[in-house]
């Protein structure tokens, strides 16, 4: 079994059921491939969305829907 990146893929292969030994052959191949740098974007802090501009953008989009209803 061999693991392509996406950004090398052309086409999607067609779905299809993995017998117990292409699982974990899959599963064993993505541990390998999972590096430290794939860890590191868990790792870091996001700052996100104030919960001020969250409720004020909430508050938004429930007055256009009840404009919308009305």
């Amino acid at each position: 079994m061999k693991i392509t990146r996406l950004e090398d893929m052309k086409a999607f292969p067609e779905p299809r059921e993995l017998s117990p030994e292409e699982l974990k052959e899959a599963y064993a191949l993505a541990r390998a491939s999972f590096t430290a740098d794939d860890l590191q974007v868990f790792t870091e802090i996001d700052p996100g969305v104030s919960m001020e501009e969250f409720l004020a953008e909430l508050e938004q989009s429930q007055k256009e829907i009840d404009q919308r209803r009305s």
